[in-house]
C-alpha cells in the first residue's frame, strides 16, 4: 500500500481532531497514514475527543513516512515539521496556524511530487488565517498547483487544475474555484469551459476506467433560455462543447443549473444519467453535493501530477475543541486517495 500523508489543518480549527478521530475510529482504513505537522497539536487534539469508556489515541512521533508502517493501529505517526507553530487557541484566527498549515501543506506536495508518498490528504485550513500569514494563496487548490508548476519548471498557467467534490451520490467539476462572484462570471471562457472538460475527462477516464459522461449546467437561469436570460450559453459554453465532442469526449448541454445535478445524482435505486457535472462557478456546483451530506463529500484536485484529497467542510471554529467534529468526510477522503494512487 503507498504511504498517504495528512496534513494537520489550522490547529485552532477541528482538522487536527478529525484527523485523531480517524486513527481512532478506522484504523484500518488510517494503515499506512501518517500526520504531517505538530506532535504537541496532534496530542491536544486526542486529548479534546478523550471520552469515558473509549480508548485513548497515543500520539507516536516519527522521523520518516516509511516507519509510519511500524506504528500500532490506532495510534497516530506525527512527523514533525521544524520551526512550526504548536497548538493554537481554538476557534481563533491566527497566522501562526496559518503559516504551520500552509507549512505542513508545503511538506506533503513536495513530498508527494518527489514520490516519496502515494498521496496526500489536507485537513480543513482557514483562508483568513493563511492571508494573515503572507501565504499569497487563497487556499490549498492553489498552493497545490503552485508547487506542482515549480517542481515541473512550468508557468501557473501550464499547470490547470480543477476542483471535483465527489460523493458517491454526485461528482461536481468547477470551471472557476475561489474567486468572487463577478471574477467568476468573467472565467466563463470558452478556453476555460474546454479545459476544464479536457481534464475531467482525462482524469475520470483514469478512474472510472471508461469514457465519462459529462453533463454542463448553464450559467444562467433556465440556461439562457435561448438568449433571453444571456448569452454565455449560445456564445460561449456550447461551442466549447462542440469542440469537445469533435474530439471525441461524451458531453452533453448546457442544461439548465436547477435540474442537470438531480438527473446525474445517482441513488440505490436509479443511477444516474451522468458521471459528472460541470459548473460555471463555486456555489453553482458544491450546494448539490454538499446539500446531499458534508459526511459523504470528498474534495478532489484534478489536473495535478500527485493525488490530493480533503474532506468537504471547513475549519468550523465554532465546535473547535469540543470534541464532537464528524470525522466521517476525512476518512471517506482517504479512501479516495488510496483508490486513486492504485
Amino acid at each position: 500500500m503507498h504511504l498517504i500523508a495528512i496534513t494537520q489543518g489550522d490547529t485552532a480549527g477541528i482538522g487536527p481532531e478529525i484527523v485523531a478521530k480517524a486513527f481512532r475510529d478506522a484504523p484500518d482504513d488510517l494503515l499506512d497514514c501518517f500526520v504531517v505537522g505538530d506532535v504537541a497539536t496532534l496530542r491536544r487534539a486526542a486529548q479534546a475527543i478523550a471520552r469515558p469508556g473509549v480508548p485513548g489515541v497515543p500520539v507516536a512521533q516519527i522521523n520518516t513516512p516509511s516507519e509510519a508502517r511500524d506504528v500500532p493501529r490506532r495510534c497516530i505517526p506525527v512527523l514533525p515539521l521544524p520551526g512550526i507553530a504548536g497548538p493554537q487557541p481554538w476557534g481563533q484566527i491566527s497566522a501562526a496556524a496559518g503559516r504551520a498549515a500552509a507549512g505542513s501543506v508545503v511538506w506533503a506536495a513536495r513530498a508527494a511530487l518527489r514520490g516519496e508518498v502515494g498521496a496526500l490528504v489536507t485537513a480543513p485550513l482557514h483562508k483568513e488565517a493563511l492571508s494573515a500569514a503572507g501565504v499569497d494563496f487563497p487556499g490549498h487548490t492553489e498552493l497545490l498547483q503552485a508547487e506542482a508548476a515549480a517542481h515541473q519548471g512550468v508557468p501557473l498557467a501550464d499547470m490547470p487544475v480543477r476542483m471535483m467534490l465527489a460523493s458517491d451520490e454526485l461528482r461536481t467539476v468547477l470551471v472557476s474555484i475561489h474567486v468572487s462572484l463577478r471574477d467568476a462570471l468573467a472565467a466563463v471562457t470558452l478556453d476555460n469551459v474546454l479545459q476544464t472538460l479536457h481534464i475531467t475527462h482525462a482524469a475520470l477516464l483514469r478512474s472510472l476506467g471508461r469514457v465519462p459522461r459529462i453533463a454542463v449546467a448553464g450559467l444562467n437561469p433556465h440556461a439562457g433560455e435561448g438568449g433571453l436570460f444571456g448569452r454565455e450559453e449560445i456564445e460561449v459554453i456550447s461551442p466549447a462543447i462542440t469542440a469537445a465532442r469533435l474530439l471525441g469526449l461524451d458531453v452533453q448541454g448546457p442544461f439548465a443549473p436547477d435540474t442537470v445535478f438531480m438527473r446525474a445524482r445517482s441513488t440505490p435505486g436509479r443511477p444516474g444519467e451522468f458521471d459528472v457535472v460541470i459548473a460555471m462557478y463555486h456555489d453553482q456546483g458544491l450546494i448539490p453535493v454538499k446539500y446531499l451530506g458534508v459526511d459523504k463529500g470528498v474534495n478532489v484536485t484534478l489536473g495535478l501530477p500527485l493525488v490530493r484529497t480533503s474532506p468537504d467542510h471547513g475549519t468550523a471554529f465554532d465546535i473547535a475543541g469540543q470534541g464532537v467534529a464528524d470525522a466521517s468526510s476525512l476518512i471517506e477522503a482517504v479512501r479516495m486517495a488510496r483508490a486513486l494512487a492504485g
